[in-house]
């Protein structure tokens, strides 16, 4: 029998990607150090097809006091899935499935492309009062000695879609580090295990529109968004096995107060509003 095809980016539809997430053989490469839950980088193969990806077991996630229901690997797959119902293509595709280590969640693998000339940095810390021209203000940080400096990340569609996805689906760690820019200019954003919490839990470094109309794409996503979630709806469906219906019932109401508001979320000042660590 042939080896598998490792499948270059944007070779299968996000559909054909799930399918081979979802079936296909998955083999252990390694485990991604530095994270708090366990992080396995894997190989999938199915019907010649093959990639690379990132398995998070349910076996290896470290319980937390405020996220009690479910797992984190059904919130990841959550997420996917207002990500795809949206038409943004936010996250990478994700599913839930069976392992090595059991039951867990598994991405595909989006191999970040370094800044340069194409891809310029989404983040920047700058010693000035504000940000120049295409960049936003998120607040100014303390880097060394006293010093401080302004964080700016940059004033970017992308950037900004994802800024409404992390409202909607209650982001508690929109890190840098969890920002991918992949090759041919998409954006993607992992690591949602800490979402859809029924009260507010935004943090995210995400802010520099905070309390500005949202563009017009935005209110017309959040008005099918809010069709797909009436009770009932197929993503209703599929969402009530991965989150609790107090969970469902809270989503509603953040995507009816985007759309009342026409505005992006502003911080709360009830709960830190930026990750920490920031990256």
């Amino acid at each position: 029998m042939p080896a598998p095809e490792r499948i270059p980016p944007g070779r299968l539809t996000d559909a054909e990607t799930v399918t081979l997430l979802g079936e296909g053989e998955l083999t252990v490469l390694g485990r991604v150090r530095g994270a708090s839950n366990a992080v396995l980088y894997c190989s999938v193969a199915h019907e010649g097809e093959e990639a690379t990806c990132v398995y998070k077991p349910v076996a290896g996630e470290q319980p937390l006091w405020d996220f009690p229901d479910g797992t984190l690997a059904q919130r990841e797959v959550a997420a996917y899935e207002i990500s795809e119902a949206t038409g943004w293509g936010l996250v990478p595709p994700t599913v839930l499935r069976d392992g090595p280590y059991g039951r867990g969640m598994c991405q595909l693998w989006i191999e970040a492309e370094p800044p340069g000339d194409e891809e310029p940095g989404l983040l920047a810390l700058i010693d000035e009062e504000e940000p120049g021209e295409g960049w936003k203000a998120v607040a100014f940080a303390e880097v060394a000695e006293g010093r401080t400096a302004l964080l700016v990340h940059a004033d970017d569609v992308r950037l900004r879609r994802l800024a409404v996805l992390d409202a909607v689906i209650n982001n508690g760690d929109r890190k840098g580090g969890h920002l991918l820019p992949a090759p041919g200019g998409r954006l993607y954003g992992i690591d949602h295990g800490v979402t859809f919490h029924a009260d507010d839990k935004l943090r995210t470094l995400l802010w520099g529109w905070a309390g500005e109309p949202l563009p017009a794409e935005a209110v017309e996503m959040l008005d099918r968004l809010a069709a797909e979630l009436e009770p009932g709806a197929a993503l209703v469906t599929r969402l009530a096995e991965l989150i609790t219906a107090a969970e469902i019932e809270a989503l509603r109401a953040r995507v009816g107060a985007l759309r009342a508001t026409g505005l992006h979320r502003e911080p709360s000042g009830e709960w830190p509003s930026i990750p920490w660590p920031p990256v």
